[in-house]
């Protein structure tokens, strides 16, 4: 069990790992720790032939004339496991330091490899070994041992009287100056190798933290996304109800009607049976559409995940949107409608999502956008409905949230057969549009009157004329017919 403040522990990110235990090198850094002892091994042999030269002394060599080389090598090659075995290492390359230093003097203090490889033993006992308490036992003794190694060699030059004076007087004298400058640069090679150590194993550490929260944070979103369908779903098949309780409603006018002229004037009689057919159908073939396509994207959701039902709100459509435009100009955001083609009847599913499209874009407007102004184009085109709301504004600094709205409009154009488009303007600003084909709708589906049996998709109808119907209304022309 981990203490609360153990060393290399870094700053709270907001997932603890309690416990957290460094993962083994992998095999391409125990290849790097390989090549790089034998590399060592290679310049303590030479570093060793180097000082022997430079002596000025008697060099002794020891057993069979290459001890020394065998000290400096080994040190070395020890460095070979110090990611994998980091204890025993350090434990390994400090009693060869100290036998180095004993047996061949002029290979301890002149050779600076064998200075570099107990420093880096040190430095990867601390940053990889996975027993914390174990490493810092260890660390502990052999600092111990190297420090009351160091006290005896004071001692020995004390009686010696390695320490000599120079012709210059100081304060301290040439004995007290020696060891302090000695002292300092231990303290400075040890416990440098282990605060060096320690912040890797902390940065290790806290990386595992973030590529923790990143998981989190990413299934989260994801999350989060499928609850923004699951909403935008649940909304059409709101909005699919009162579609379908609306053909079932003129099916009990017609037929009421039906049964009453029906012996006075069978023509009359007739013409409301085909009224009450074409929206039967009509009905049926939107039910079986909408719900079809959203069993098919995804068929594993079921009535726990979509939670209790909410309120139905109020009707909407695309005969709606000055109003909508109204509604959503003030506090600093004027937005202009424009209307393109001759408005015809269009069924009611892509009625309400028009309306609701709008709806979400002008939302996301207001919240994340410094747009002082926006404009709403509405377009009734030969085989098909189109609503594009685009705006001057740029993303503010202020979180821009979740853009789970997009996705929303997404899932419901590709629920419709059509297609959208949502993203920043080459001339600045922002652009939703989505176009919905009226072609894969119903025949007779829409909100006609009672009597009217063809729509947009009849082919007897005449196709509107995109210019000859075009409004532009700003938004104080339209309050009074918006009240």
């Amino acid at each position: 069990m981990s203490s609360p403040q153990e060393p290399g522990t870094p700053p709270k990110t907001g997932t603890t790992v309690q416990g957290w235990v460094r993962p083994g090198p992998t095999a391409k850094e125990q290849r790097y720790d390989v090549l790089l002892g034998l590399l060592l091994a290679l310049a303590g042999v030479i570093g060793t032939e180097l000082a022997r030269g430079a002596t000025p002394v008697h060099a002794d060599l020891g057993f069979a004339g290459v001890e020394p080389y065998v000290l400096s090598a080994a040190g070395a090659l020890a460095l070979c496991f110090r990611r994998r075995w980091p204890i025993p290492v350090l434990l390994a390359v400090s009693v060869l330091f100290v036998v180095t230093g004993e047996r061949a003097t002029f290979a301890f203090t002149s050779n600076i490899v064998t200075q570099a490889t107990a420093f880096m033993a040190i430095y990867a006992a601390v940053a990889w070994a996975r027993d914390r308490r174990l490493m810092k036992v260890s660390v502990a003794v052999v600092f111990a041992v190297m420090f009351g190694w160091l006290t005896l060699g004071f001692v020995r030059a004390l009686q010696t009287d390695e320490f000599k004076g120079g012709p210059n007087h100081t304060l301290l004298g040439p004995y007290v100056s020696g060891v302090i400058i000695t002292l300092a640069i231990n303290v400075l090679y040890f416990f440098g190798a282990y605060f060096w150590g320690r912040t890797s194993w902390g940065v290790a550490r806290q990386r595992h933290e973030l590529e923790q929260q990143a998981a989190e944070l990413a299934a989260q979103q994801q999350a989060n996304a499928r609850r923004a369908v699951i909403d935008e779903r649940l909304r059409i098949s709101r909005e699919l109800h009162d579609v379908v309780a609306h053909h079932i409603s003129s099916i009990g006018i017609q037929a009421g009607g039906a049964r009453r002229v029906m012996e006075k004037d069978p023509e009359a009689a007739k013409n409301a049976l085909s009224v009450i057919e074409n929206s039967s159908r009509t009905a049926v073939n939107e039910m079986r559409q909408l719900l079809g396509m959203l069993r098919a994207a995804d068929p594993d959701l079921d009535e726990d995940e979509l939670g209790a039902p909410v309120g139905k709100a109020p009707q909407a459509g695309a005969d709606r949107l000055p109003a909508l435009v109204v509604e959503a100009s003030g506090e600093g955001l004027e937005v202009g409608f424009h209307q393109i083609g001759q408005p015809v009847q269009v069924p009611e599913t892509i009625s309400v999502s028009v309306y609701r499209i709008a709806q979400e874009a002008l939302t996301n407007v207001r919240r994340h956008s410094t747009a002082r102004s926006a404009h709403v184009t509405l377009r009734y085109l030969a085989d098909a409905i189109e609503v594009e709301v685009i705006d001057d504004g740029r993303p503010k600094h202020a979180p821009v949230g979740s853009r789970l709205g997009h996705v929303g409009i997404r899932e419901r154009v590709a629920l419709l057969g059509g297609e959208s488009e949502i993203g920043p303007r080459p001339v600045g600003g922002f652009r939703v549009r989505a176009r919905i084909p009226l072609a894969a709708a119903p025949v007779g589906s829409g909100s006609s009157e009672a009597g009217s049996a063809t729509g947009p998709g009849d082919p007897d109808s005449p196709s509107p004329d995109p210019v000859a119907g075009e409004t532009d209304r700003s938004v104080p022309d339209r309050e009074g017919a918006a009240q």
